[in-house]
């Protein structure tokens, strides 16, 4: 279980954020004053830190640099009422992997942890080899595999899911796809877009992974998560 520590000094919201991330299947650990936060991010192995900025003990987002002394590498989520651009900047510049003003909508900060989880999942080996989980893209070979089984994938549908991969956790727009995919820079008016990522998703679902995800209205996102686990 992905594990995911809340820094805040208000109770009420500390229990809404950690509602949120049970809701997500992850464990949720809260600490309400800078300095214990900074103690338990160095000692425990957390995915995300979800980090409020007027704390007892200082301002979180001036605390990021020890958290990342302390040997943390989970990814940070500053969660704060200071919430104007130039603030939300200031946050991002040093160091935030994502920024997000209170008061929030749920939904919103559940899409946002959703999107640092799957950043989480990623990894790079050797230039050569892109992990998400279960589904593993190996460059060079250009070969695609879900839980070690092949999954036979044009070369086009291949660059598809490099495309998607390069760009996990965000939306994929099929302008975008056009112009990176197919070196189109108009529409032209066709489907030809949703057809080969269509044909691309139903070769992953048979395989076990439901990777490619429909963003209505606006294009896809590539979210290679494993489902919550069960509560016990």
């Amino acid at each position: 279980m992905d594990r995911i520590l809340i820094v805040e000094d208000d109770a009420e919201t500390a229990a809404a954020v950690a509602a949120v991330v049970r809701s997500l299947g992850c464990e949720a650990t809260h600490r309400d004053t800078l300095d214990a936060g900074v103690a338990e991010a160095g000692a425990g192995d957390y995915k995300v830190i979800v980090l409020d900025r007027t704390l007892p003990g200082g301002d979180g987002v001036d605390a990021m640099a020890r958290i990342r002394a302390g040997g943390s590498r989970a990814l940070i989520l500053v969660l704060s009422a200071l919430g104007r651009a130039a603030q939300r900047v200031e946050g991002l510049e040093k160091g935030a992997d994502d920024y997000l003003p209170k008061p929030f909508e749920e939904d919103e900060l559940r899409a946002r942890l959703r999107a640092l989880l799957r950043r989480n999942t990623m990894q790079v080996l050797d230039n050569d080899l892109l992990v998400f989980g279960d589904l593993e893209i190996r460059m060079k070979a250009r070969t695609v595999h879900v839980k070690r089984e092949h999954v036979a994938v044009s070369p086009k549908e291949f660059e598809l899911i490099t495309f998607f991969a390069q760009n996990a956790g965000q939306v994929v727009t099929r302008m975008q796809l056009l112009e990176r995919v197919w070196n189109l820079h108009f529409d032209p008016g066709t489907n030809v877009v949703d057809v080969h990522v269509g044909r691309l998703r139903r070769k992953l679902e048979d395989a076990g992974s439901t990777a490619i995800q429909t963003a209505r209205g606006e294009g896809y996102i590539f979210a290679p998560l494993s489902p919550p686990a069960e509560p016990t």
